[in-house]
């Protein structure tokens, strides 16, 4: 892509409405604009980054033997009365009326739809265990939404659902997200710690939050230390493996952990003090087991083995992509921008043409941006005819990885300098090997 004719509006000024980091960042960065309260578009290099975000959950979500599928946005409001919902939820819930009068509702979950769907369709307990999971805005009016994407109105929201015929089974579909959950944090450059949780207006008596700990993180959380150096589920992971996912279960709730409204500050303080870890954290997944309290009030039942009818056990599994976008910037920034993990960085390489118009500059930058493009590389090329610092301060703001700086100096000695936007080191190497580093 050729900055020249990317839509990107960069600020040059620091927002006055952005109170965070990740939210002044993505407004100066041009990912996102504000609609109304709570409300945003996401522009298009934000789309982008939201898209590799969501791509790496489906991948994870997938490994883990869930199966997608995509529910509308607008629910009636019938199942929600029907599972007893409806009155209790509270003035998150949009409620609305169609030109019929028929109540409806802009889901803020989607529990009492896939039940439904499930109950029309599953019948006994050969076709279970079964998760259903899609990627899809909700809305919650928030009564006072805030940092940007971090606390929307409207936001997107991956939720699964799994249907078992017993308890045992349904501990073993949970234990199957609580690792996927692991292996997706990780993968996106976070470290996400999973904590004992408050169930909520979802209900039920398993619940863990996924936390990263982040200086404005909206809570207080409370964990042993040696969490953040506990190993990750590998790919090769056997999620049909009942034992091994309960070893990776017990492992990951050896430790103390847990929110503010679960924290017990007797156990907490039974850590050695030198072990304790309090600090702030942001919520970027979270998920429950809730047995039959939708299953039994809409009959979602199947027949057992037996040739008896159960009522299915039900759990639910939520990752918020509109949030992690913002958790990502709040853990990888510095003072000049964001710095993208390469796994969802919005490009894998930004050539800088250092004098746009000369020949050589212009040839040198033309040959690179084909080469890297034709590898399958995702490229930004800056052939705008903006100064120098101008362009060096768009690549240190949006955050591409890597940058390959090509100035008429060096290029007369066939020669570009390539930058690490991470660590900043830089490193002056040939043409031909600059390309060799990202196609090879």
């Amino acid at each position: 892509m050729r900055l020249s004719r990317f839509f990107v509006p960069i600020l040059k000024e620091n927002p006055k409405e952005a109170e965070i980091v990740s939210h002044r960042l993505m407004l100066r960065a041009g990912m996102i604009r504000q609609q109304s309260q709570g409300i945003y578009s996401w522009l298009p290099l934000g789309k982008k980054v939201l898209d590799k975000v969501n791509n790496i959950i489906r991948e994870e979500q997938n490994r883990a033997g869930a199966i997608e599928l995509s529910m509308p946005t607008l629910q009636s409001a019938e199942l929600w009365q029907e599972s007893g919902r409806y009155d209790a939820y509270g003035k998150e819930m949009l409620r609305i009326k169609d030109r019929q009068d028929r109540p409806m509702l802009y889901g803020p979950t989607n529990e009492e739809m896939v039940t439904d769907i499930f109950r029309s369709s599953v019948k006994s307990y050969k076709d279970l265990p079964l998760n259903l999971y899609h990627i899809q805005l909700k809305f919650r009016d928030e009564i006072r939404p805030r940092f940007g994407t971090m606390r929307s109105r409207e936001f997107m929201m991956k939720d699964a659902y799994s249907f078992d015929l017993t308890r045992e089974g349904a501990e073993h579909s949970y234990n199957k997200m609580f690792a996927a959950y692991l292996r997706t944090f990780d993968r996106l450059g976070l470290r996400a710690i999973p904590m004992r949780a408050d169930t909520g207006p979802i209900g039920g008596n398993l619940s863990h939050e996924f936390i990263i700990l982040a200086d404005t993180g909206e809570s207080e959380v409370f964990c042993h230390k040696d969490f953040v150096n506990f190993d990750i589920p590998a790919e090769s992971t056997d999620f049909d493996s009942v034992e091994g996912l309960k070893g990776v279960f017990d492992k990951w709730t050896s430790l103390y952990a847990a929110t503010s409204e679960m924290h017990d500050e007797a156990a907490f303080k039974a850590i050695p003090e030198g072990e304790r870890l309090s600090a702030r954290g942001i919520e970027v997944g979270h998920i429950f087991y809730f047995g039959t309290k939708y299953s039994e009030p809409m009959g979602a039942k199947v027949q057992g083995p037996d040739g008896k009818e159960h009522f299915v056990h039900m759990g639910s599994y939520g990752i918020g992509p509109t949030r992690l976008v913002p958790a990502i910037i709040e853990a990888s920034h510095d003072e000049n921008g964001i710095i993208w993990p390469e796994s969802v960085a919005p490009f894998d390489v930004v050539v800088i043409n250092m004098k746009a118009g000369d020949e050589a500059c212009d040839g040198t930058c033309e040959l690179i941006y084909a080469a890297l493009t034709k590898a399958g590389k995702d490229v930004l090329y800056d052939d705008t005819d903006d100064r120098a610092g101008t362009k060096f301060a768009t690549a240190d703001l949006i955050g591409v990885p890597y940058q390959i700086i090509a100035g008429p100096r060096a290029v007369a000695n066939g020669e570009v300098e390539v930058k690490n936007r991470k660590t900043g080191a830089r490193e002056t190497m040939t043409i031909e090997a600059a390309i060799n580093r990202f196609v090879a």
